[in-house]
């Protein structure tokens, strides 16, 4: 678990029955923004277990905050569940799973999966976005014509641009 991270994607969610899937979803496109499919099922399948473990000792009147957090790191991907109340399931207690205490109050619930044979975290490429128009500015048509001026005064007016007058 102290090999550098080399990606990272985390996202938070109430501690709520429905946190289970959109966990799942996060870390399938995950994944596939990291052009890792191979792992998509067993990573999915370790999230649900470690949020569907914290969902079940949460209180359910105060649900409170879960962190699902995705980690290259090394030869592994870490799947880690971060909040006040998190459990390790007892299916992946054989595995390299932990749970951990934190300083700052709470508990970490972390898994390692291998990343498939030969890769290491540093060879697994960023996502790549295409630039794409809004759905509004697709409708507007051709993009509007820009006074090079008027920008110059509205970047002056807002303190981000030297005047030449």
């Amino acid at each position: 678990m102290n090999a550098k991270t080399e990606q990272v994607d985390d996202l938070r969610l109430v501690a709520l029955p429905t946190a289970v899937n959109v966990a799942d979803m996060f870390v399938r496109f995950s994944l596939g923004e990291w052009r890792l499919r191979a792992m998509q099922d067993e990573a999915a399948q370790t999230v649900r277990r470690l949020v569907g473990a914290a969902v079940e000792i949460a209180d359910r009147r105060a649900p409170g905050f879960l962190l699902i957090r995705l980690r290259l790191s090394g030869s592994h991907l870490v799947v880690e569940v971060e909040g006040n109340r998190v459990a390790l399931p007892p299916e992946l207690a054989s595995g390299r799973a932990g749970l951990v205490d934190l300083t700052a109050g709470g508990h970490l619930a972390w898994c390692e999966l291998p990343l498939p044979s030969g890769m290491d975290a540093s060879a697994v490429p960023l996502p790549r976005r295409e630039p794409r128009r809004s759905p509004a500015a697709e409708q507007m048509g051709d993009e509007p014509d820009v006074d090079p001026e008027v920008i110059q005064r509205i970047l002056y007016g807002l303190g981000g641009g030297a005047r030449t007058d």
